[in-house]
């Protein structure tokens, strides 16, 4: 079986960014052991080179964010999609965090509606939320 071990992104302050998306999707931080962080400084990286977060029940994917420069694109080839009861709450939630609020879309398919706010966080990296399917 193949399964995620790491949704990693590319970011100039890790710990900004891991602490914006814990609160967003109710993750904890993940704590490196101590003989690997001293290890990590031993060889001269910086402190805030990566931040991890990681699902409490162990049902998500862990999330890795790493100091690194990013590739600019014109639109949002991989990003991830927040599904939740309560879609204007969560933007509402996620804004005061320091995301920022996109345009709402809708779509219709058969008896089906969609509707999706896209967002970015407060490194520019794009998201959605959603409510399920009306």
């Amino acid at each position: 079986m193949t399964s995620i071990g790491n949704v990693t992104f590319a970011c100039t302050d890790p710990n900004r960014l891991a602490t914006f998306w814990a609160s967003a999707l109710e993750y904890e931080r993940e704590e490196w052991p101590a003989e690997f962080q001293q290890a990590w400084e031993d060889a001269g990286r910086d402190p805030n080179g990566a931040a991890a977060i990681v699902d409490p029940d162990d049902n998500g994917p862990r999330l890795l964010f790493q100091k690194k420069p990013k590739t600019p694109t014109e639109s949002i080839p991989i990003h991830l999609d927040l599904t939740t009861d309560d879609r204007e709450a969560t933007v509402e939630r996620l804004v005061e965090r320091g995301a920022t609020e996109g345009e709402t879309k809708t779509m219709e398919i058969g008896p089906h509606t969609e509707t999706w706010t896209v967002m970015t966080d407060p490194e520019d990296n794009g998201f959605c939320v959603q409510a399920p399917d009306q």
